[in-house]
């Protein structure tokens, strides 16, 4: 039997997923073999035969002397799943429950027992307990460790990725993977589920978006992982587990480290392979470096996801380590040659290797998980998790990371302009209307003094309140300036600072609506008020024309500076957040409540035209024809205003729900199957 390692065939070093949590049976004095009835060497009633280890072959270690078909404790050994150094894993039926389970069999060494317990994930393989065989004793005198755990018939991805090489680029896909898993049960003589979403699911997928698909649950796995005090510290395909349906389960905590365990060292039993190592790892290892395996965290794993998710895209691994054997612990030579590769980054032949269809998103996500400076990678297995599951998304992946020619990646460094006109040039429309129907209807029929008057009061609001609201929606807009001009040259902001950015700009468009709005307010009323006090000529009916051009005038200013601002803001400079991780729950309520109030406004843009006429029924007939061409020019231009703003409305609602996927993939997936529940009732 080849000596990988033992975890490298099975996912024999494992963590729990599931209810049942790992736990030492009987204190952990549970003796390993059963008491013999008769004859130690007879063949049981499953065909196996019980295993004495002083009546086996002295042909090598203890380990080495267990066989398939023997029976030790309650377990029939039914095939080997994988050997290595420390450890042996074999496919066994347990007797009492009569169930397939994995068992690997080890000298009792090392916490991964204590791990594992603390671990309950669905990402992560699970264990059923232990069995510590007290009258059995190895070579250096330790008892063996029987751990039992969670049967995965899927193979690992070691195993697919050799599935991967011997494919050319163009032809992997989802399906691929499907392949791979389906040939590992044949093995093994296990049946392909059938009727399996999951399965149907990933047959659609490209192959980077399934590289995306498998990675993002794997780095949920590291970040409970965490979350626990667990740094796994062996992220390798070999550790990656596969269910029927593909699904991956790390495996493999033996050389990994708890906080929680009293006892626990980070030094103990460190170890791991040193081409999926991150740089801060293998300095540890190096025997001149000072740095140790206590200062190593979750970044450390996720440079390790990395090498392996890179390995599954392209076929290769990011850094050439020919260098380094399977066996080779690393003397200093290869150390630091390992080291200057990845101080140097990704070289570009490995960028090459990148297939053609890899989104722009996937290959950022990637490469920042393989950022030499661990300060540049994502905080944790959470974020990246976020980030890959984006990557599943195409609409979202488009707006967080658009092609080098598109025009929202071009128009992110011309948002103050285009901010300052979607704002100025619906009011400017709006304020000559006002002015054309207030001089039909009010000011033409004045003495030439209170025109006089009209003129000055005109010149003087309009001097004071469009710089106010200029110097109001500035101040409110300040971080939608600041923050992503910041963040292009490679500033780095507080999580505190991102997060009040990302509200600002959710919710600029309608804080600037709400300023003009506010502003013609004042106007419409400062107008008429101060007419009235200088000249005593405004009559009642003037006072009416006044408030139905104000009302035209507000929803004009109101409506349209919304949608395109929001528009623009959620469409193109929003996305960017994105990229930087630290994503709340709290965007998907921002996002949420944003497409609720869009629906609002969009009622307003669409009333545009329909106050135009209604504000004409007031008027007396003499005086319809002195603004008709006015109102009908306002009536076609809202009406054709109404079709871009609806449009407009179509593709928020689109960006807004991939959004929310992205940054809360939960309430997206609550809100579906409570869209799906009110369906069937």
């Amino acid at each position: 039997m080849p000596r990988t390692r033992a975890a490298g065939a099975h996912g024999g070093f494992t963590r729990a997923v599931g209810p049942d949590p790992t736990r030492a049976a009987d204190g952990g004095e549970q003796t390993g073999l059963a008491e013999p009835a008769g004859d130690e060497t007879r063949t049981t009633e499953h065909g196996s035969t019980q295993w004495d280890p002083a009546a086996a072959p002295d042909t090598g270690e203890l380990l080495d002397r267990i066989e398939i078909g023997h029976r030790i404790d309650d377990f029939d050994l039914l095939t080997g799943l994988g050997s290595g150094a420390f450890a042996r894993v074999f496919l066994a039926r347990q007797r009492s429950l009569q169930r397939l389970v994995a068992v690997k069999i080890s000298a009792d060494h090392g916490t991964e027992p204590q791990t594992l317990a603390q671990l309950d994930h669905d990402y992560i393989v699970r264990v059923f307990d232990q069995r510590l065989m007290t009258g059995i004793r190895t070579e250096s005198g330790r008892r063996l460790r029987l751990l039992y755990m969670q049967f995965l018939p899927g193979g690992t991805l070691l195993g697919a990725l050799r599935w991967v090489r011997a494919t050319p680029a163009a032809e992997r896909s989802g399906q691929l993977l499907l392949d791979a898993v389906d040939a590992a049960m044949e093995e093994k003589g296990e049946i392909r589920p059938t009727d399996s979403s999951v399965r149907a699911e990933l047959a659609e997928l490209s192959w980077p978006e399934t590289v995306a698909w498998l990675g993002s649950r794997v780095a949920e796995a590291l970040e409970y992982a965490d979350g626990h005090g667990v740094l796994h510290r062996d992220v390798k395909p070999a550790n990656i587990l596969l269910t029927a349906e593909a699904v991956p389960k790390l495996a493999d905590f033996n050389i990994s480290f708890s906080r929680n365990l009293d006892d626990a060292s980070p030094v103990a039993y460190f170890g791991g392979s040193l081409s999926y190592m991150s740089p801060e790892q293998l300095e540890a290892c190096h025997p001149g470096d000072s740095r140790s395996a206590a200062d190593l965290d979750t970044r450390a794993d996720i440079f390790s996801l990395g090498v392996v998710l890179w390995e599954l895209l392209t076929g290769a691994k990011p850094f050439d380590d020919s260098t380094a054997g399977p066996g080779d612990h690393g003397d200093r030579t290869t150390l630091e040659a390992m080291l200057d590769r990845r101080r140097g980054g990704v070289e570009a032949a490995a960028l090459e290797r990148v297939p053609p269809d890899c989104p722009a998103a996937l290959r950022r996500v990637l490469l920042s998980c393989l950022a030499p400076d661990r300060d540049k990678r994502w905080s944790s297995g959470g974020v990246l998790a976020k980030q890959l599951e984006m990557c599943l998304d195409q609409r979202a992946r488009d707006l967080v990371d658009p092609p080098p020619d598109s025009w929202r990646r071009r128009l992110r460094g011309w948002r103050i302009v285009i901010i300052t006109l979607a704002i100025g040039i619906p009011n400017t429309l709006a304020s000559l209307y006002n002015i054309g129907h207030n001089e039909a209807l009010i000011v033409s029929r004045l003495t030439e003094d209170a025109q006089r008057t009209f003129t000055l009061v005109t010149t003087t609001v309009n001097g004071l309140f469009f710089p106010l609201g200029l110097v109001l929606i500035t101040y409110l807009g300040r971080r939608v300036i600041t923050v992503p001009h910041g963040l292009k040259r490679g500033r780095v902001f507080d999580p505190e600072t991102l997060r009040a950015a990302r509200a600002d700009v959710l919710l600029l468009g309608e804080r600037a609506s709400s300023v003009v709005f506010t502003l013609w307010v004042l106007a419409g009323i400062t107008f008429p008020i101060s007419l009235r006090l200088a000249t005593g000529e405004i009559p009642a009916r003037g006072m009416l024309h006044f408030l139905i051009s104000l009302v035209v005038c507000g929803a004009i200013a109101v409506a349209y500076p919304y949608f395109i601002v929001t528009f623009f803001l959620v469409r193109c400079i929003y996305p960017m957040f994105l990229r930087h991780g630290d994503i709340s729950a709290d965007d998907a309520v921002w996002l949420h409540r944003l497409g609720r109030r869009c629906t609002s406004y969009l009622a307003v843009a669409a009333s545009v035209p329909l106050l135009a006429v209604a504000g004409v029924t007031f008027l007396p007939a003499t005086d319809i024809p002195h603004v008709i061409v006015a109102v009908r020019v306002l009536c076609v231009g809202g009406i054709a205003a109404f079709v871009v703003v609806y449009w407009m409305f179509r593709e928020l609602e689109a960006d807004l729900s991939a959004l929310e996927r992205v940054v809360d993939p939960g309430r997206s997936i609550r809100a579906a199957q409570d869209r799906d529940a009110e369906t069937e009732t």
